[in-house]
């Protein structure tokens, strides 16, 4: 049986991975602020799922809970980070800013570091971050949050350079980009090509089987991916 932790599972893309890896014979550590959410899955799966509550901003207990994790897991084949907030913030307000960086930046990287120091002890392991197509391009709106998803981009692929000086060459990288999914994570107003959280579950797991490096969920924001990266910035300062 394979072995997994999922950080965010409370809901979204985290809640929705976690049932998939189970019924594909997982067993999975899931952690998050809400106990009561993390109580359901495991009434759904009681012999595959072990519950830790945790709150990724407190960095000294994300440590304590991911040692905690590994130890009861003993091995542990893919960690998946899924925690993540951001507002729509034109008016820079600081206590948002903040939050988003105390989540999406502090506490991001220092579960990055646990996962990548245990891989490389273990010399095996599979470490996935949820970013987002937000992480290729700024925004007026919600600076601090596209910041930081360009952050984490930039960390996994430096992770994974790193992976290059691991003898195995059995630990990998892969950074998942979402578009649009329908969850509370979905900024802004009039939102186009919005993708199912489960269909989106369901594409995360299969760039996870297929250890890709990269994956735009749905498939077709590859081509805004694209479009974000060559459109100079007089232009895209019309639209965000």
């Amino acid at each position: 049986m394979n072995k997994a932790i999922v950080f965010g599972a409370t809901s979204g893309i985290g809640y929705e991975l976690t049932k998939i890896l189970v019924q594909n014979n997982y067993k999975v550590a899931i952690t998050g602020r809400r106990l009561e959410k993390l109580e359901e899955l495991k009434a759904q799966f009681p012999s595959q799922i072990i519950i830790k509550q945790n709150d990724i901003q407190q960095i000294e207990d994300l440590e304590k809970v991911f040692f905690e994790m590994v130890e009861e897991l003993k091995t542990v084949d893919l960690i998946v980070q899924s925690s993540g907030v951001g507002f729509v913030n034109p008016k820079l307000e600081w206590g948002k800013e903040e939050q988003t960086i105390n989540t999406n930046v502090l506490g991001v990287t220092k579960l990055y570091t646990l996962a990548y120091n245990l891989f490389r002890k273990q010399q095996f392991g599979h470490l996935v971050g949820i970013s987002s197509i937000a992480s290729i391009r700024g925004n007026r709106s919600s600076p601090v949050y596209f910041s930081s998803k360009a952050y984490q981009k930039a960390y996994l692929e430096s992770l994974y350079f790193k992976t290059k000086t691991i003898k195995s060459k059995k630990v990998f990288i892969t950074d998942i980009r979402p578009g649009f999914v329908d969850t509370p994570m979905a900024l802004g107003e009039e939102i186009f090509w919005m993708v199912p959280v489960k269909k989106a579950a369901k594409q995360i797991y299969t760039a996870i089987k297929k250890k890709k490096r990269v994956a735009y969920i749905s498939k077709r924001w590859r081509l805004v991916a694209w479009a974000l990266k060559v459109m100079p910035a007089r232009i895209l300062k019309q639209f965000t």
